[in-house]
């Protein structure tokens, strides 16, 4: 037995079943997978199918519980707790100056139907005139008014909170102090805008005892089995954070199981340009990968706009396990409901033998549903469902995570076809084309939204249902398809694989160097404190100058990984592809102009029409090791080499220009990508650069022409 071996485990708690692999993490290799049903019901909830797929695979594999450097897993528990309005009361303090009280209440008093429209955020409110220091008592008393209210958590909240949060955190102590979990504005975002701030923190505070007991549940368990490796828990970003993000920020990890199929199919797969189409039991995720990265926007829980930003996903109520409707004898409908909600087994994995008895009847698996299509047998009663239909119609390869009993997939097909009166292949064919055409009509969506060319789009199916209906769908739209490796268990694979990440979104009107600065200290320590080795922190800036914001991400590992033998990182020759790609352009015209252990820097030599001649440019991209593009300039210039000459030619440079506003520049090094373009100054951009070079050997300085 090895016991040098770096072995990570990836758990997805999906709504059918919880999937575990195991995967070493200086090769990449899958050393073991484990899927159980999830245990939605039992005394302490989806923990022990958690637990249930991580001693499958020991006992399986023989990996020893010491080998293990890191547990991640994803989980639905914050998402579906707010779709079905498992939530608590929150009490909202809103602080401010005496004057502007009228403004602050209309502003965070979610009881106003203007900000919580549908009402499903209960809600009581408070105001606290912060024109004075105020007093324990004070805050005391109007915590003691929120619980006679039936506030079972609470929220502070102050206009400019972000700048000073000290009232913010004053409150939040007094309400630990009278065991009443709490979040604060400041904590959930840095951003200017009272109201989105104190929306987004009332919908993480709803949540808050809800996950709470869920998170001790699940970390309790996974410590009973002997395991001390860090649990980590996938965000709805892409990357993993720790388990105490889950006890005080449930709302970053809505959408954490697609995030983490993508997560999968990007590291694990290396797609630059896809549609990733995740098809479950019950829903189908899409998502979208563009230029090697997902697509990130600001989420909306249940109709409310959030300051959180997650991967764009689409779901879609349709699957490898939704059930069939009917109208005037025809296909009407398939899905939302699955057989999984139905507790009914599919009829194609039912024994031939036991189907021959059988008789349609229509079914309503809960009592606002419509009817659906069911299979009365004399033994037990099974659904007809996609994955029926597929296997009927020999859609689905030997070796299939969906490879059913085709023979009994046929009878129920013919049982079908009979009640309605049409050959069978023919309504197992309405089923399918019924099932796919809503993921066909948003796939064709995207395909204009982000004016993605077909010719070099791939659609990539995951998920146990992937081959159900994903490939039928690629055909319809004549677009390339290709089916995810170990595509049952990508989601948990994208788990295991994904780093600790952190984003820190900031207004900044004035930014100078120092505040950049600042805001990269300030998230290096809380990836640290999440448990990321010091030395493995990368991080990355980006002004946002319409905005006034400032956005800062790093990324960091529980080990330092070596880039030479893990199957995640890119090669040269893989960055050089991947670069052709973005840029579209030939490999050939592409060069290696600067490296470090984690970024590549590449520049395409193109010749450009300007009227009656041509004109060279240099298109400058930067990728991480992982493949991810993190600036991407048209036109720039590459300054390196030792310190001083850096700092010289630079200033030459913008000395030359002869302008007032200094052109964008960005600082490289090892560990950093710095965005400067914050800076019209040439002699900030340089105190700046000067700043940043005491710490670094070696560094590159990009500037866009």
């Amino acid at each position: 037995m090895q016991h040098n071996r770096r072995v990570r485990i990836g758990i997805d708690v999906g709504g059918t079943f919880t999937k575990a692999v195991a995967i070493d993490a200086k090769t990449g290799s899958i050393l073991g997978k484990s899927t159980v049903p999830t245990t939605h019901n039992s005394e302490k909830g989806v923990s022990e199918g958690i637990v249930s797929a991580l001693t499958n695979i020991l006992n399986e594999t023989g990996i020893n519980i010491k080998e293990i450097e890191l547990i991640s897993h994803s989980t639905t528990q914050a998402i579906n707790a707010l779709l079905e309005s498992d939530t608590s009361k929150v009490g909202i303090i809103a602080m401010g100056v005496g004057p502007t009280k009228k403004d602050i209440i209309k502003r965070t008093n979610l009881q106003d139907a203007s900000i919580n429209s549908n009402q499903d955020i209960k809600t009581a409110h408070e105001f606290l005139d912060t024109s004075h220091l105020i007093t324990d008592q004070e805050v005391e008393d109007v915590i003691s008014r929120l619980k006679e209210k039936g506030a079972e958590v609470i929220v502070a909240t102050e206009a400019f909170g972000v700048d000073d949060p000290s009232n913010e955190l004053f409150v939040m102590n007094k309400s630990t102090k009278q065991n009443l979990p709490s979040t604060a504005s400041h904590e959930i975002s840095g951003i200017y805008g009272l109201e989105i701030r104190t929306l987004t923190a009332a919908v993480n505070a709803s949540v808050l005892p809800k996950t709470f007991q869920v998170a001790n549940y699940v970390e309790e368990a996974i410590r009973n089995t002997g395991a001390t490796a860090p649990l980590m828990i996938m965000k709805g970003d892409g990357g993993v954070s720790s388990m105490d993000t889950f006890r005080t920020k449930p709302i970053l990890t809505i959408l954490s199981g697609p995030a983490a199929s993508v997560a999968g199919a990007l590291l694990h797969l290396k797609v630059t340009n896809g549609i990733f189409v995740e098809v479950g039991g019950t829903s189908t995720n899409i998502c979208i990968i563009k230029n090697g990265k997902p697509e990130i926007k600001y989420a909306i829980v249940k109709d409310h706009p959030t300051c959180i930003r997650s991967m764009d996903v689409r779901i879609l109520g349709v699957a490898g396990g939704s059930m069939v409707g009917l109208k005037h004898n025809r296909v009407s409908h398939v899905g939302p409901r699955s057989a999984h909600i139905a507790g009914l087994k599919y009829s194609c994995f039912a024994e031939p033998e036991d189907l021959k008895t059988g008789k349609i009847i229509l079914i309503k698996p809960k009592p606002d549903d419509d009817e659906y299509v069911a299979i009365k047998c004399e033994k037990e009663t099974f659904a007809i469902t996609n994955t029926c239909a597929a296997n009927a119609l020999g859609m689905i390869e030997e070796g299939d995570y969906s490879y059913a009993n085709q023979e009994s997939a046929k009878i129920a097909l013919k049982i079908l076809a009979d009640y309605v009166g049409v050959p069978y292949h023919e309504i197992a064919m309405s089923i399918i084309q019924t099932a796919s055409f809503q993921i066909t009509k948003t796939i064709s969506n995207i395909l204009k939204e982000f004016k993605m060319n077909s010719s070099n789009t791939k659609i990539i199916g995951g998920g146990g249902g992937a081959s159900v209906l994903v490939p039928f769908v690629a055909k319809q739209l004549g677009v390339q398809y290709e089916r995810a490796e170990h595509a049952e268990v990508i989601s948990s694979i994208g788990v295991a694989s994904s780093m600790l990440q952190e984003e820190i979104e900031q207004t900044m009107v004035d930014p100078t160097p120092e505040k950049i600065s600042e805001v990269h200290k300030k998230i290096h320590t809380m990836l640290v404190e999440k448990g990321a080795v010091p030395e493995s922190v990368v991080i990355d800036s980006e002004y946002i100058s319409e905005k006034s914001l400032l956005r800062v991400s790093a990324v960091g590992n529980v080990e330092l990984d070596s880039a030479d033998n893990s199957k995640n990182i890119f090669t040269l020759e893989d960055a050089k592809k991947r670069a052709s790609e973005i840029m579209n352009i030939s490999e050939d015209l592409i060069e290696l102009s600067f490296e470090t252990d984690h970024y590549f820097v590449l520049t395409g030599h193109v010749k450009v029409k300007k009227l009656f001649s041509k004109k060279s440019q240099h298109y400058i991209l930067v990728l991480d090791r992982y493949g991810k593009p993190k600036l991407s300039l048209r036109n720039g210039k590459i300054f390196q080499g030792g310190k001083i000459s850096i700092l010289e030619d630079l200033d030459e440079f913008l000395e030359s220009k002869h302008s007032e506003i200094a052109p964008k520049t960005y600082l490289l090094n090892d560990l950093k990508l710095v965005d400067y373009s914050s800076l019209t100054s040439s002699s900030h951009i340089l105190d700046g650069v000067r700043e940043e070079l005491k710490e670094s050997d070696r560094a590159a300085i990009l500037v866009e022409l």
